[in-house]
């Protein structure tokens, strides 16, 4: 009786106490970040304190951007941190949780910041398919298209072998990640070369267009029209698969991870690719200085003697440039 005289002097009524609860009470919508405190954790989830009416939840597969297999591996009972609500009240009032997004939104984040620097970066492949492999960086899945992988072993051995890479479309909204160990391969390589050097390659591979030339671990193109000055039909009339030559860089283009060869640069007279091979290679170095000077010279708007057939050289050279180019 006391009692009851006690609480209605006081006029407040337990629908009163429930009003005042929902108007100071959180509201909590999809998208948020909030802080929680874990209070229990389940076989395939647990459950947190986020300051609701009802404990939120955390499914197991939400728990991180990688692989869980028990809860333990991830959580602590009472630890406090961050969890990104995934969705509304269910009929239970209850909230879902996730930590996968935030650490997948922060993923994103670093892998832009990383793409902006030009950074290299190194993965280890953990699969691989007829397009290419796969291998995760910042914990998100990253392809890397065939085209770009620069090895000599077939794609199914390169499981578990960590590379080096470089980043070719970082994509959030297309969930798109893609790679290239050439670039960043012949990046690596590009810091050691110059245009005008003289390397010795070998071919790895003749196309109707020109023919690839591996030096030092990295694929260079010899275009068709940097083989000789004289007319050739198809760069299978001059080389085959493995032969040694001697070529001259004549460009690196370290953003599509491209090196371009010239043979047709070092040859003493036009044609000596296809008459005289030999005199092409002994005169390398000696052709190669005068491409080198005379690319100088026309940097430096100096007219030198013989500037007739030099200009004419390299007007030829410029167009071919712009040929392999658009090719």
């Amino acid at each position: 009786m006391v009692n009851q005289k006690k609480t209605a002097d006081i006029g407040f009524t337990l629908d009163d106490f429930a009003a005042l609860l929902d108007k100071y009470d959180y509201h909590f919508s999809p998208g948020d970040i909030v802080a929680g405190t874990v209070f229990s954790l389940e076989p395939r989830g647990a459950l947190i304190d986020i300051g609701a009416k009802t404990a939120a939840y955390l499914p197991i597969q939400e728990m991180s951007i990688n692989r869980v297999d028990a809860p333990e591996e991830v959580l602590q009972s009472n630890e406090t941190r961050e969890f990104f609500i995934l969705t509304d009240e269910n009929e239970d009032g209850q909230l879902t949780l996730s930590i996968r997004r935030i650490e997948y939104m922060r993923a994103w984040e670093r892998v832009r910041q990383l793409q902006a620097e030009d950074a290299t970066v190194r993965s280890q492949v953990f699969a691989t398919n007829r397009g290419g492999a796969l291998v995760r960086i910042e914990g998100l899945r990253g392809f890397i298209p065939g085209s770009h992988i620069s090895t000599r072993k077939p794609k199914e051995e390169l499981l578990n072998e960590e590379l080096p890479l470089k980043f070719l479309e970082v994509d959030e909204e297309r969930n798109r990640l893609v790679l290239s160990h050439r670039r960043a391969l012949v990046e690596r390589k590009m810091n050691r070369l110059e245009v005008g050097e003289v390397v010795i390659g070998s071919v790895r591979g003749i196309k109707p267009y020109g023919a690839f030339i591996d030096i030092g671990g990295v694929s260079g193109l010899l275009h068709i029209s940097e083989i000789s000055h004289d007319h050739i039909d198809t760069p299978h009339s001059v080389f085959n698969v493995n032969d040694e030559v001697k070529v001259m860089i004549i460009d690196l283009d370290a953003e599509r991870g491209r090196i371009s060869l010239s043979t047709k640069q070092l040859e003493p007279e036009p044609g000596d690719m296809i008459k005289d091979r030999d005199r092409v290679y002994e005169m390398a170095e000696e052709m190669a200085q005068k491409y080198r000077e005379a690319m100088a010279a026309k940097a430096a708007g100096i007219t030198v003697e013989s500037s007739e057939e030099v200009e004419e050289d390299l007007e030829i050279l410029d167009e071919d440039l712009v040929s392999a180019t658009e090719d």
